[in-house]
Order: structure tokens, then C-alpha cells, then sequence
């Protein structure tokens, strides 16, 4: 008896993990090329060298077989439920070649062909048909429409047709009521029945227990990127607007020609010493607390006077311009003019501090 070993296939030098680097491609080749995007700074979603990669982001999905599924049979390479779909559209395309309204001349009225009406009503229609063939006989043939499936796309064909063909007809019974003439004819009664067939063999096909089996055990596969959820939107966040200035940033020449308001404020924030035995002192940090003569800016909503001791006007301030106040009674302000006159300020109401 003979023992066979993989002792010579896989040496000992050998990663473990390299085989799996092959499976891991094949398994997701969408994310293989979004992770070959980044690399290259080009986005997949909105980026494309060329007219073809635009149309397969459009077209093209995933796809799998599910081998452990049962066997599904039909008619060749269709299911029932295409090969129904396929003759629903048929009969369709030939009666639209009809008319579709009589006016009293019978058999010499328009079809849906002479005007714009053919592309939705039997248009979209044809497109899907074609799709849902072209998917069993190429199985490298499109896959999606836009964000739609092509079962999702075949759905939405039929029942737009089936709702403007109804359109049509409500039109007629509009007429009815106004002139006494019925304008559709047979083909538009048709035409919205066989539409609603089709509604039924897409939109509440898995409804149905013989041609639901077209969309039992399907695999489950990777969302498209067109099909996938939509990303969250959040507020932009709002620009900060940078703070009014309360006081002028230059400073005044008259501001070095107080030194009481600058000793002052100086004092009131420097620390306190304590002592507390003849050899321990503590320094302590206080806030620095507002000083009655410690010189600030002010800005009068009004132009006031500013006044002697004995009441006489010596310069106005107001809205327009910060006035230097260098000691603050309470009840009225000493202020400083730019050419050195010191007057006072008896009314402080409304007055702005800087």
C-alpha cells in the first residue's frame, strides 16, 4: 500500500496564504478595479477613458448561478414565463400598426406610430423583450439599464404602456361625454389588455406559482453601484464668521499719556501677597477686577456734550467715532479728547464699553 503525500507540491517555504490571492479576485472583480481606481486616483462611478467603460457602468452587473437550485425547464434556452411575455409583446407590436381612432371613416384613422406615442407605448416594450432575450443567448450581453435590472426595466415598460394605452382610452370616454363619439377603437382596448398581461408577467409574475419560478433561487450577488443605497446627505457645515471687533486695535498716542489708568490696571492684575507668618508668605492669583479709574474705550449711541466742572460744553462724541474715558464715576465718565482737553460725560446711558 502505497502512501501518497503533498510533501513535494507543497514545500515548506511556501505562504499559505498565496493561493487565495487568485479566488479572492474572481470572487469580487468589482472591488479588484475600484481597489485598481484608487491606486491610480481615477473614481470608477464618475471617471471613464472611453465611450465603452461608460456604457458597461450602465450595463453591466453581477451575476451568478446558484448550482444547488433545482432544474428549471422551459421552452430551449427560455422560461415559461419569457416565452409568455415574448408572445404578450408580439401580438402587441402587430396590432399597433392599427388604427387607433376613428373618425367616422373606418380603417383610414392614425396608428401609434405617426406621432411621438410609439416610444413608450410599444417602444420600451420591444427594448425589454429584446433585453430579457439577449441575456439567455449572450451571456456576455447587458445586464442593467442604468440603476434597473433588466427584469426591473421589462417591469417599468409595461406598466408605463399599460397606463398611457388606459390614458388613451379615458380620453375617449371624455369625449363621450362632450361630443357622443367614442374615438378609440378596438386596437386600444387590445393594445391596454395585452399591457396588463405584461404587468403581470413582470411586476406580479413571483406572485404566481408556474412562472414565479423564473425568480426562485436566484443567488444572491453584489448590489450594482447604480443599485446599490443611496448615500447619506448631511448639512454643510457653516463658515464661521469672524467676531466683531469691540475696540479699535491701533493704539491711541493719549493712551501712554495716562499712567493712573495703566498703573491701575497693572495693579488690579497683578497678585496679592499675604502673609501669613514672618517667614511663610502666599502668593495668590486673583481675577483682575474692574477699576473705577481704569481707563477704557466708549461709544455713545447719540452725540452728547462733553462738559467742564462748571456745566460749559468743551467737545461732543458720538456714534461715529470711540472716545477714550480715563476714570468712571458712576454716574458720569471723565474723557480725554485727542488734543488733551478732559471734560466730563454726564450722561452714560446707552454708552458701549470697548
Amino acid at each position: 500500500m502505497r502512501t501518497v503525500t503533498d510533501e513535494k507540491n507543497t514545500p515548506e517555504t511556501e505562504p499559505a496564504a498565496e493561493p487565495v490571492v487568485a479566488p479572492a479576485t474572481d470572487a469580487a472583480p468589482d472591488e479588484s478595479r475600484e481597489g485598481e481606481a484608487a491606486a491610480s486616483g481615477r473614481d470608477d462611478d464618475v471617471t471613464y477613458a472611453s465611450f465603452a467603460e461608460a456604457f458597461e457602468a450602465v450595463t453591466d452587473g453581477p451575476e451568478g448561478v446558484d448550482a444547488s437550485a433545482p432544474p428549471q425547464y422551459g421552452v430551449g434556452p427560455f422560461s415559461i414565463r419569457e416565452v409568455a411575455l415574448a408572445g404578450v409583446w408580439l401580438l402587441a407590436f402587430v396590432f399597433s400598426f392599427f388604427p387607433i381612432y376613428d373618425y367616422g371613416r373606418a380603417g383610414t384613422g392614425p396608428s401609434v406610430w405617426t406621432g411621438i406615442d410609439w416610444l413608450l407605448t410599444i417602444g420600451t416594450p420591444t427594448i425589454a423583450v429584446f433585453l430579457l432575450g439577449l441575456r439567455r443567448l449572450s451571456p456576455q450581453g447587458i445586464r442593467r439599464v442604468g440603476s434597473l435590472g433588466i427584469d426591473q426595466f421589462a417591469s417599468v415598460a409595461f406598466s408605463v404602456s399599460a397606463i398611457i394605452w388606459l390614458g388613451l382610452l379615458w380620453s375617449s370616454f371624455v369625449s363621450v361625454s362632450g361630443t357622443g363619439i367614442f374615438l378609440s377603437t378596438w386596437v386600444v382596448w387590445v393594445e391596454f389588455i395585452l399591457m396588463l398581461a405584461g404587468v403581470l408577467l413582470t411586476v406580479f409574475a413571483p406572485l404566481f406559482p408556474t412562472i414565479g419560478e423564473d425568480f426562485r433561487h436566484r443567488p444572491e450577488v453584489p448590489a450594482h453601484r447604480f443599485a446599490r443605497p443611496a448615500r447619506p446627505v448631511v448639512a454643510r457645515p457653516a463658515t464661521p464668521r469672524p467676531a466683531p471687533a469691540a475696540a479699535p486695535h491701533t493704539a491711541s498716542p493719549y493712551a501712554a499719556q495716562t499712567p493712573q489708568a495703566t498703573d491701575a490696571g497693572a495693579y488690579a492684575a497683578a497678585p496679592v501677597a499675604e502673609t501669613v507668618a514672618p517667614e511663610t508668605t502666599v502668593i495668590a492669583d486673583v481675577e483682575p477686577a474692574p477699576s473705577a479709574s481704569q481707563a477704557f474705550w466708549a461709544l455713545a449711541p447719540v452725540e452728547r456734550d462733553v462738559v467742564d466742572e462748571n456745566g460749559v460744553p468743551l467737545f461732543t462724541i458720538g456714534p461715529t467715532a470711540w472716545a477714550l474715558v480715563i476714570e468712571d464715576r458712576g454716574d458720569s465718565f471723565v474723557v480725554r479728547h485727542e488734543d488733551g482737553r478732559i471734560g466730563y460725560l454726564r450722561d452714560v446711558s446707552g454708552v458701549t464699553r470697548g
